[in-house]
């Protein structure tokens, strides 16, 4: 069976109803675990549904978080978690404005959704994530392109623990097919490059509050 990393959930794993899907996710999660790369099958909130033991090595450093550990749900974990950037490079252009696209147009197709709504109030709790949600988006969007916001082929700098990988960049892949579509989940494999140099000792330092009501790499609206 796949990995499931990360500490305690505060919320059940999503699990297919059908027998028939759940015994495709048990036969699915061998295929899975056995991908040298870090490999995660996500459900339309972002909750881990399957995750591989190279997923659950690159995050193994980060600390314990009540309700964003990196087997849990991965957006909150790349949003809310201190740790995010000791191991997601480049972390606010190259992960975080990305995944908060993603996520303003998950909440468009399924704006009802309890998880999605929690996530939403926890973003206009930080007064620097609601600014770029509400207001920094459209221009960062405008100034990187569509393309900058699609997770697959995207290439994304990690700073993997390992010093067999250590600071390098990854490629994630869509590796999605129709039965996990089906059940509304994705795959994503991130594919991991030779190492460009050797890991940055392991540190967790807390995220710095600024006093721009924006994320550094977000354009403030004009006026």
């Amino acid at each position: 069976m796949a990995y499931q990393a990360g500490g305690q959930r505060p919320a059940p794993r999503p699990v297919p109803e059908k027998l028939e899907a759940q015994a495709y996710l048990q036969d699915y999660a061998a295929l899975v675990e056995a991908v040298p790369f870090p490999s995660v099958v996500l459900d339309h909130r972002w909750d881990v549904v399957l995750a591989n033991t190279a997923f659950a090595s690159l995050f193994g450093g980060v600390g314990p978080h009540p309700t964003a550990m990196p087997g849990d749900n991965f957006l909150r974990f790349v949003l809310f978690h201190p740790d995010a950037a000791t191991v997601l490079g480049d972390h606010e252009p190259s992960w975080c404005l990305p995944m908060l696209a993603h996520f303003a147009a998950a909440v468009e197709r399924h704006g009802h959704d309890h998880g999605l709504q929690a996530i939403r109030r926890e973003i206009a709790q930080d007064p620097i994530m609601e600014a770029a949600y509400r207001h920094g988006l459209p221009h960062w969007i405008r100034a990187v392109g569509e393309g900058a916001v699609e997770p697959d082929g995207a290439v994304r700098p990690v700073l993997h623990p390992d010093p067999r990988w250590g600071a390098t960049d990854c490629r994630i892949v869509d590796e999605t097919p129709r039965a996990l579509r089906e059940m509304d989940y994705t795959r994503l494999t991130m594919v991991l490059r030779e190492s460009r140099r050797p890991a940055p000792a392991p540190r967790r330092p807390r995220r710095v509050r600024r006093t721009a009501g924006h994320l550094s790499v977000v354009p403030a609206p004009e006026a």
